[in-house]
């Protein structure tokens, strides 16, 4: 099975740091990185990372677009201690709505990954007239009732995975974490400039282990009008290819793509056909 740390070269580059930008929203400078002219194309990260995870699209897609990375509120480059308040999903969503905003570059399409894709969801539920389009890669939402199948707590592994880190072995916290969510074995076959991203967002587990999931309603579901993509890697793990089954069933109008080859990354396991799906969906620039 491919994985990042099978693209050599071409993986470590993708993790060569660039100096970000800065915009002050909400009392906060988000950090972010942009490549490329035309319709904003907003990429927002999942847990444990930044904008930096979004290094394989930035070229490949702004051939076409503007395409914008940034870092949610508490991630690195801010050195985050886990004190004081502002980590949450609302707050993050609050967070890239005052952004999109302040860029006065018209309605963007939004791509939210893991976490990421709770972040977006909720910026599309509340504030629809920001965006064009969404997209949502394996998001971490709850279903209605919330059925097993769907469990986004897999036994407490964040809270098991905060105690290590907490307890001084930061690697086996984050191992933990990452091989529930990706797959086993994947935080041993990671590039270093993979686990140096996680290992700089360490402390981000500490507001993120007491947050509550984010159920998606029926009526939530069925009131959203944008056009949608649901994305999967064909390896993921649960409880993410029930999840966008279930999503799938409350959004019957939404698109679908599954990434072969790939598993919860999806958009570093495969970057071209995860570059390819976002393009043939994206409305044209």
């Amino acid at each position: 099975m491919d994985t990042p740390a099978s693209h050599g070269a071409e993986a470590r580059a993708d993790f060569i740091g660039a100096a970000p930008s800065l915009l002050r929203v909400k009392g906060y400078d988000m950090a972010y990185v942009e490549a490329g002219a035309g319709r904003p194309l907003l990429l927002v990260h999942g847990s444990l990372c930044d904008y930096r995870y979004w290094r394989p699209q930035m070229v490949p897609l702004a051939a076409r677009r503007r395409v914008i990375a940034l870092s949610l509120r508490h991630y690195w480059p801010e050195a985050w201690d886990g004190s004081g308040e502002g980590f949450s999903a609302q707050q993050h969503a609050d967070d890239v709505a005052a952004f999109v905003a302040a860029l006065d570059a018209g309605p963007v399409d939004l791509v939210g990954h893991s976490r990421g894709g709770t972040v977006a969801w909720l910026l599309a539920r509340q504030q629809p007239a920001l965006l064009r389009s969404l997209v949502l890669a394996d998001p971490a939402l709850a279903v209605g009732a919330g059925e097993p199948s769907t469990d986004l707590d897999r036994g407490g592994f964040r809270r098991r995975a905060l105690a290590l880190i907490r307890g001084g072995d930061a690697d086996a916290g984050l191992a933990l974490f990452v091989d529930t969510v990706s797959g086993a074995g994947t935080w041993e076959q990671m590039v270093p400039g993979l686990r140096r991203m996680m290992r700089d967002n360490a402390n981000t587990l500490i507001g993120q282990a007491v947050e509550p999931a984010e159920t998606v309603s029926t009526a939530a579901a069925q009131s959203l009008r944008l056009p949608l993509l649901l994305v999967g890697g064909a390896h993921s793990p649960a409880p993410y290819p029930a999840i966008l089954q279930a999503l799938a069933a409350l959004l019957p109008g939404a698109e679908h793509a599954t990434i072969p080859g790939a598993s919860h990354a999806m958009n570093l396991w495969n970057a071209p056909a995860f570059n390819r799906a976002l393009e043939s969906f994206l409305p044209a620039a």
